[in-house]
This record gives structure tokens, C-alpha cells and sequence, in this order.
């Protein structure tokens, strides 16, 4: 586990076994992840494709009391992960880390309750695993616009494809305190 200057967000490493014949990874282990997981668990597994280079999606999260950690690994292409720091007195509020995820590099982050999600497509068709400690509410969902600029999150690639409602979430506000969970 690699620490993130986002309190509770990490990065988790584990190295395939390669020979002759291809590759294996293990791509969850409850006990390697006992640290950031704690008394959680995973309830729900997704998995989505983005075709277009420099698409983005994101950047999402839900409200309490349907809060959830979620790890995401990048199983085809890659990706330029981003986690957003929303909750309110962290010493983090407002502040961004990103990291590249691809089969290659075996990471996977681990995003914390309070924080945004989202990701920039830097290879085409490319495929991530989302592992949740919450179930999906729809009347639980929130999201920070990829380009609001109380975050600036420095996007690698100019954004091609964008869902018209990520498009459309509202900026936030100057006086916006953040998200307690």
C-alpha cells in the first residue's frame, strides 16, 4: 500500500505472475486490503468501457448514509484515475491526486468515503473494475463538474466525450463546506 496525500485514498499494488504461458493476478484479496477496507465490505462489483481517447467520466460520489469506499483497477487500456477530497475538515478539502492505471502497473485506488471519482481515458476501449462497500442509490448521487474550477483538475488530454449529464452537474459553490460521512 502506497499512502496518497488524500487522507484514507491509496494506492494498492499487487505484481501478476508471468511465464511462458500469459499472466496471472489476483484482482481482490480481503486480507492483503484489511487495512483501508476495516470492518467493510464489497456488496457490489461494476465494471464499465469508455471507447473514446480523452472521454471522461466522473467526477461522482454518493451522500451519507449511502457513502462508499471504492477501489478501481484499470483491466484493458488506461486510464488517468482521479480522487477529489470532499469531506468537510479534511485537512485534503478541494485537493486532487491522480494516478495512471493500466493492467501493467497492477494498481488499484482506493477512494474513501467523502471523495469524489472520476477518470480520463488515455488509451481506447479501455475497461475498469469498480469494487463497492455501499450499494448504488440513485436519490444518494452527487457529483463535482470534470472542469469546475474551485478544483482544477489538470485533465492529461484535452476532454473529447463527456455524458450530457456530467456535462450538466452545477459548479460548486464558493461557500460549498463539504460532505460529512
Amino acid at each position: 500500500m502506497t499512502a496518497t496525500k488524500i487522507p484514507g485514498a491509496v494506492v494498492a499494488e499487487q505484481l501478476p505472475f508471468q511465464d511462458s504461458r500469459g499472466a496471472f493476478g489476483r484482482l481482490f484479496c480481503q486480507k492483503s486490503l484489511a487495512e483501508p477496507l476495516g470492518s467493510r465490505h464489497i456488496v457490489q462489483i461494476n465494471h464499465s468501457r469508455t471507447s473514446a481517447v480523452g472521454a471522461v467520466r466522473g467526477m461522482h460520489f454518493q451522500h451519507a448514509p449511502h457513502a462508499e469506499m471504492k477501489m478501481v483497477r484499470c483491466l484493458k487500456g488506461r486510464v488517468w484515475d482521479v480522487v477529489l477530497d470532499l469531506r468537510a475538515n479534511s485537512p485534503t478539502f478541494l485537493q486532487w491526486h491522480a494516478e495512471e492505471l493500466s493492467p501493467e502497473s497492477a494498481k488499484m485506488l482506493v477512494i474513501p468515503e467523502g471523495c469524489a471519482h472520476g477518470f480520463q481515458v488515455l488509451e481506447a476501449d479501455s475497461e475498469l473494475l469498480y469494487l463497492h462497500t455501499a450499494f448504488y442509490e440513485t436519490k444518494a448521487e452527487g457529483a463535482v463538474r470534470f472542469d469546475d474550477p474551485l478544483v482544477s483538475i489538470a485533465w492529461p488530454l484535452p476532454v473529447t466525450d463527456l455524458s450530457q449529464r456530467d456535462r450538466e452537474h452545477a459548479l460548486l459553490s464558493t461557500d460549498f463546506a463539504g460532505l460529512y460521512v
